[in-house]
């Protein structure tokens, strides 16, 4: 349904970005659709030192983007951002090997993913994927709350979402299957991608 929407950039020079695991199912067949590349985007935020599930940055196989949060060590921040940005890598590693990243700038960049809950996650991946230049930024998700749509909208080029229900509790209450994607499987489509570019 997603594929469906997006075939009105198949002629251009385009990356689908999914986010790993779960999105790179839907990112997988969307790349089919459109010819484009796959790659993906790991994201992972960066917690406040007395509170560490308070995001106050983010680093990404991309890059990193850090709000300046008053009170907060500048060494400490740096310390995290080269610790996470270690881990991004060896798991880059682990789901592409030594292939380096697919080229954003200048691209049309449609970053994929299952869902969107908060919408903190996936702020953080459009501000990180602006920093690479890309042509235009396209968000696709299945669904997301409405007021989390209307407050990252305005950020990318074009949101495609297929629906925004007033009653969001989890991602998985709207699917009829959702399971857990392994690792195996993110390699194995990944691998399957690039055999057909």
């Amino acid at each position: 349904m997603l594929a469906k929407r997006l075939v009105k950039y198949k002629n251009e020079q385009g990356v689908v970005l999914a986010v790993p695991r779960g999105a790179v199912p839907m990112g997988y067949h969307i790349a089919q659709e459109l010819g484009f590349p796959l790659d993906i985007v790991l994201i992972k935020k960066i917690g406040h030192p007395s509170n560490p599930e308070f995001a106050i940055g983010a680093v990404s196989s991309h890059g990193s983007v850090v709000t300046n949060y008053p009170g907060v060590p500048k060494a400490y921040i740096e310390q995290e951002t080269i610790r996470i940005k270690e881990l991004l890598e060896d798991r880059y590693k682990q789901y592409v090997g030594n292939r380096q990243p697919v080229e954003l700038q200048d691209k049309t960049v449609i970053i994929v993913d299952d869902g969107i809950a908060t919408g903190n996650t996936m702020r953080a991946t459009i501000n990180l994927i602006k920093e690479s230049k890309p042509k235009q930024i396209i968000v696709a998700v299945p669904v997301a709350p409405p007021e989390v749509l209307a407050r990252l909208t305005p950020e990318v080029d074009e949101m495609i979402c297929l629906e925004a229900p007033d009653y969001f509790a989890a991602v998985s209450q709207f699917y009829e299957y959702f399971p857990q994607v392994s690792d195996e499987e993110v390699i194995s489509m990944l691998q399957h991608s690039w055999q057909e570019q």
